[in-house]
């Protein structure tokens, strides 16, 4: 064979495996939602968070710049060892590229630093800890439904001023919980009133006999709620068990979802206040969405968690369909930030530099049943809070991101 001849095979060969390479699909972009798929927050973000982020996919095409989107899913159990040890099988091996949701702040505070430091995307709709956009801000990762904060500055300054002046917390014992009890805790001393005592319970606890008797001996005007999900169901339907509203006690649950209120019914949960970032029934968007989401989730309305989880994975696609394919993390959440934020969940909003995403809260009242209109027609407005005062101002929170501004 003549030299000439070798040079044309090899040539030929390369064009070949160059024509090969141009035609092999692009990676897809992966996204993950981490949440309790089998415990007491399994309602409130679960399986109806996956269908939350499969909706946003659909809604944006299945795909961004041509490049697939495809959306995995697991459970962390509420341990984060558990929750670790899966986002980083996602990286390494899955090839993830966005963490969602991430109920249980314990879970979302380690998976945050392991986001960090791989330089991927986290955007948490489930956790609440308020440390998120305070010490443990991260350039990789936007806080973005609600928070410890804006539950204590909406919920427990309303109770407050209605007269609840002496408190005593049920606090499920981990970050979520802890956080809650501090931040309710300024609220209180600040709007005068006095905290009498606490006492700890661990995550989805059964029996809360003995918890509630203390708090009946506290003698406080109000019995703050620091937990959610089961728990907090499961605190409520004990409490009356008890007797402890019948005894001129007043509850005050912290972060309660629609879904806690469907499941308890509104005779039990009447005249209950609580602070949520979304209601299905706000207006002709939230209704047309939700009964979209309902459609796809065995009837069931979402709850505010879900429905933050569809508006993250929307802002998020819109961030990465303006850069380049292979664009880090750190690059997707300046580019998040830049843009501001417009969805059929929460209308337009901002996020800030410390990673917080700004929006209205509502201060609700779970309607009586001979108000309610229809199965899942189950709040009354009482007030709403404007964004810019719905969330700890920016200055407040101890992050190292604003600090170095």
């Amino acid at each position: 064979m003549t030299r000439t001849r070798i040079l044309a095979l090899a040539a030929a060969g390369v064009l070949a495996a160059g024509a090969a390479h141009a035609q092999a699909p692009p990676k897809p972009i992966r996204i993950a939602v981490l949440n309790d798929q089998s415990g007491p927050y399994a309602t409130p973000t679960g399986m109806g968070s996956v269908v939350a982020a499969r909706l946003a996919v659909e809604d944006a095409g299945g795909r961004v710049g041509g490049v697939p989107v495809e959306v995995l899913s697991a459970d962390h159990q509420n341990k984060p060892d558990v929750g670790s040890s899966i986002v980083r099988e996602w990286i390494d091996r899955d090839g993830v590229d966005a963490i969602l949701d991430v109920p249980t702040s314990s879970v979302a505070l380690a998976v945050n630093e392991i986001v960090r430091a791989k330089d991927k995307v986290l955007l948490v709709s489930g956790g609440g800890t308020a440390d998120l956009t305070g010490k443990a801000c991260s350039p990789n990762t936007i806080h973005w439904t609600y928070d410890t904060w804006a539950l204590a500055n909406t919920t427990g300054r309303a109770v407050v001023q209605a007269g609840g002046d002496t408190w005593f917390f049920l606090t499920v014992d981990y970050a979520f919980g802890h956080a809650l009890e501090r931040d309710v805790t300024s609220v209180v001393k600040a709007s005068g009133g006095r905290v009498l005592g606490a006492v700890r319970h661990p995550l989805n606890t059964a029996d809360f006999s003995s918890f509630l008797l203390q708090a009946q001996a506290s003698k406080a005007k109000v019995v703050g709620l620091a937990n959610a999900g089961g728990d907090t169901s499961n605190a409520i339907k004990q409490a009356a068990e008890f007797g402890i509203v019948r005894g001129g006690q007043k509850l005050a649950a912290l972060l309660a979802l629609i879904t806690d209120v469907h499941a308890l019914g509104l005779p039990a949960a009447q005249g209950l206040q609580l602070t949520e970032a979304f209601y299905w029934d706000m207006n002709d968007q939230s209704r047309a969405w939700s009964r979209r989401f309902a459609q796809s989730h065995n009837g069931n309305m979402p709850t505010m968690i879900q429905a933050g989880v569809y508006s993250a994975v929307w802002h998020y696609l819109k961030a990465r369909s303006q850069l380049p394919p292979d664009a880090a993390g750190k690059a997707v959440v300046a580019k998040m930030k830049e843009l501001p934020t417009d969805d059929p969940i929460f209308g337009k909003g901002a996020i800030r530099e410390d990673g917080r995403k700004i929006h209205p809260m509502y201060l609700f009242e779970v309607k009586k049943p001979s108000e309610a209109k229809g199965p899942w027609d189950h709040y009354k407005l009482v007030n709403s809070i404007p964004a810019g005062e719905a969330f700890r101002p920016m200055d407040q929170g101890d992050c190292p991101l604003v600090k170095k501004r």
